[in-house]
């Protein structure tokens, strides 16, 4: 594992690990330009880095989306060449807000597979408790406390969310943390929709056809959504900076 500051460590096999795909994709993805060559080492090895699991990440979600390998060639050579890691992660959780809610039946197997990495029956709690992934019919074990989770059996996943809940699992920060600060951003957040329901539906007024509001919700959606994006970004860097000053 490394950081923006550090050199590339991951393998290939590491990085489609990690990725949740195969070593193929990996390389096919390479062929097409979609990633950048890894730093050749001692014995010939390549080594990747953060910036190449975050833009591999990206690229899938992008497919996810519906986008053709040619649409995706496009979109990132838009993207600037010195996107960090941190930069490329934002991106693709701005795309995946797009995603519509399709949650899926997976087996265990399959769940470890598309989070990159074997998980634990304490991961598995966590994810449970953060609603990122529910336990289907027969999946807990009667041996186990109640509503622990069983070495077999199913899930169902939000492909969506599966990304950044393995992601939290990683944050150096109390599973309590984690699940008081999930409470403020879905407090706050539906205030906001609620608020800013309210106001379109003054703007539109009563006596408007359910397809005016319909079309006038489609224009709005995607500019309420980055302003709140590059609102709530800017505004948690200067409590950042203050914190920074402070401490």
């Amino acid at each position: 594992m490394t950081t923006d500051t550090e050199e590339p460590t991951l393998t290939v096999d590491e990085l489609a690990a990690r990725a949740g795909v195969t070593v193929r994709t990996v390389r096919f993805y390479s062929s097409k330009g979609l990633l950048p060559p890894p730093v050749i080492g001692p014995r010939r090895v390549g080594h990747y880095s953060q910036e190449h699991l975050a833009r591999l990440a990206l690229i899938e979600e992008l497919q996810r989306q519906g986008m053709t390998l040619a649409a995706i060639e496009r979109h990132l050579q838009q993207l600037p060449a010195d996107l960090s890691a941190q930069d490329l992660a934002l991106h693709r959780a701005v795309v995946a807000s797009w995603a519509p809610d399709a949650a899926e039946d997976v087996t265990r197997e399959e769940l470890e597979r598309r989070a990159g990495r074997p998980l634990g029956e304490e991961e598995l709690e966590r994810l449970v408790a953060m609603n990122t992934i529910e336990r289907a019919e027969g999946t807990s074990d009667s041996s186990s406390s109640p509503g622990s989770l069983a070495p077999g059996g199913s899930f169902r996943v939000d492909p969506a969310l599966l990304a950044l809940g393995v992601q939290l699992l990683d944050v150096p920060l109390a599973h309590e943390s984690i699940l008081a600060a999930r409470g403020v951003l879905l407090e706050h957040s539906r205030a906001a929709a609620r608020e800013l329901s309210a106001l379109l539906r003054e703007a539109v007024g009563e006596h408007e056809s359910v397809a005016a509001v319909k079309s006038l919700s489609a224009h709005m959606q995607p500019l309420v959504v980055q302003a709140l994006l590059t609102t709530f970004q800017r505004s948690l860097k200067a409590e950042l900076r203050v914190w920074l000053k402070e401490s």
